[in-house]
């Protein structure tokens, strides 16, 4: 355990220097860094760079780079990602960091209150698109790593340390199992430190030690051979629409929950979540209902979900009298913890292909599995546990996460002799992926004090 006077004097240079992270944070948010190739991929690279001068200038690492690493099967090279390194003295433990710098996209802009990509701050929340998924995680690990070198010294007290910021983790991670071999020495530690989860609330940390899986393909509905004027034909001929509805509605029961044969669930316990906050953290209209049934924590973290996520159809505007021949939508289903991801997408496949109606044409393109996560308790999370009860002042609380972040499974497999703990700036209010995302700044302050702590006791 770090002691009281380390811990006070990383609690004080920490409070004295979040200005400098919030000014940081801010600067980066102005780069629209999205990686879909649809948006300017220039905009991630420069991303990439700002991030390796920030890593440059706090005067910890030997070596900082920014490289990309080939798509298997392509001819293609993955996002900038950002590397830096500092080698251990003999004997001493190795940490690597990790946080993406990629965003998601901003969406329709006029649902934000301010301008996506100008960070801006109202009520202890900074607003912007990336605020808290995920460049909060990057300064989270550059504040934590200021302080120490300020308070222990520049040699760290022998730790080294890898930075790893990926730049491609909003749209898959193509090229993260390449890049891992790319740099495998360079990746190799005793302990991976993810900060890219959730807290349980703004003021009670939360240590991640499960996380869904994910099953994401688009669908394909053939009903016809071409379009038809729905006047002459409709009530004879059934058009994909009205094919995809009805195939689509037997992936649920009446109450929402999944009801496809084959997709798991996970027995475990959750802690007590009540309707009444569920509805505070999702903004739930009064007259709308939760769906799925067991504990609202279970159907969360330890139960399948199925979502249709987007659709190519005639739009509002341009609609006529007109059987459509095809439909198409994509499916993002998330599994159960410790399902395989690729089992579950089989038992979509075969749900779908049973329940087709109308003898209409299936077709299963751009499949892309993710595995879930299941932590395994270990030497580190005594540390850890420490480390955020000190810096949040709250005990924390283990969770489970809904969401998927596949390339945890790949760390696993390709680290074996790694810890990995998964950590988390955002809280339930910060809207990743939505309009208005935000980080709670108290938050922020508090996560940098945690991670410093750790890599205190570690040093």
């Amino acid at each position: 355990m770090t002691d009281p006077a380390t811990v006070a004097a990383l609690r004080a240079t920490i409070a004295d220097t979040m200005p400098q992270a919030i000014a940081e944070l801010t600067d980066l948010v102005a780069i629209p860094s999205v990686s879909w190739p649809s948006f300017d991929q220039a905009e991630v690279r420069r991303s990439a760079e700002a991030i390796s001068a920030l890593a440059s200038a706090t005067g910890v690492f030997d070596e900082v780079g920014v490289y990309t690493a080939a798509i298997p099967g392509t001819s293609q090279t993955g996002q900038p990602a950002v590397l830096a390194t500092r080698a251990a003295r003999p004997g001493s433990r190795r940490v690597v960091l990790y946080a993406h710098h990629d965003v998601q996209p901003p969406g329709d802009e006029a649902l934000w209150n301010s301008p996506p990509f100008v960070a801006t701050e109202r009520d202890g929340r900074l607003y912007g698109r990336g605020t808290g998924d995920d460049k909060a995680g990057v300064l989270t690990h550059l504040a934590a790593l200021r302080a120490l070198r300020t308070v222990v010294g520049e040699d760290l007290g022998g730790l080294g340390v890898t930075l790893f910021v990926e730049g491609e983790e909003e749209y898959g991670s193509r090229s993260f199992g390449q890049f891992l071999s790319d740099h495998a020495e360079a990746l190799s530690g005793d302990l991976i430190v993810v900060a890219d989860s959730g807290n349980w609330d703004s003021r009670t940390p939360g240590i991640t030690v499960s996380l869904r899986g994910t099953a994401h393909f688009t669908l394909t509905v053939r009903t016809l051979a071409h379009a038809l004027h729905s006047g002459m034909f409709g009530g004879a001929v059934p058009d994909a629409m009205l094919a995809t509805i009805r195939l689509l509605s037997t992936l649920w029961d009446a109450d929402g929950s999944v009801a496809v044969e084959g997709l798991r669930i996970r027995e475990s316990a959750t802690p007590a979540y009540d309707e009444a906050r569920l509805r505070e953290e999702t903004d739930l209209p009064a007259s709308t209902h939760p769906i799925g049934k067991g504990e609202l924590l279970s159907r969360i973290w330890n139960q399948p979900s199925i979502t249709v996520t987007g659709i190519d159809y005639a739009s509002v505007a341009t609609a006529s009298n007109t059987l459509h021949p095809e439909v198409s939508v994509v499916i993002s289903a998330r599994v159960a913890p410790g399902q395989d991801a690729r089992e579950a997408y089989a038992a979509l496949r075969r749900h779908l292909e049973a329940h087709a109606p109308f003898g209409a044409r299936l077709e299963f393109s751009d499949v892309d599995c993710g595995q879930g996560f299941l932590a395994e308790p270990g030497w580190v999370s005594g540390p850890a546990r420490s480390a955020l009860a000190e810096g949040f002042g709250v005990e924390p609380v283990d969770l489970g996460v809904g969401g998927s972040i596949p390339f945890i499974a790949e760390l696993a497999r390709e680290f074996p002799g790694a810890a990995i703990l998964v950590t988390a700036v955002m809280d339930p209010q910060g809207s990743p992926h939505a309009p208005d995302e935000s980080l709670h700044l108290a938050t922020f302050e508090h996560a940098i004090l945690s991670e410093a702590i750790l890599l205190a006791d570690l040093a």
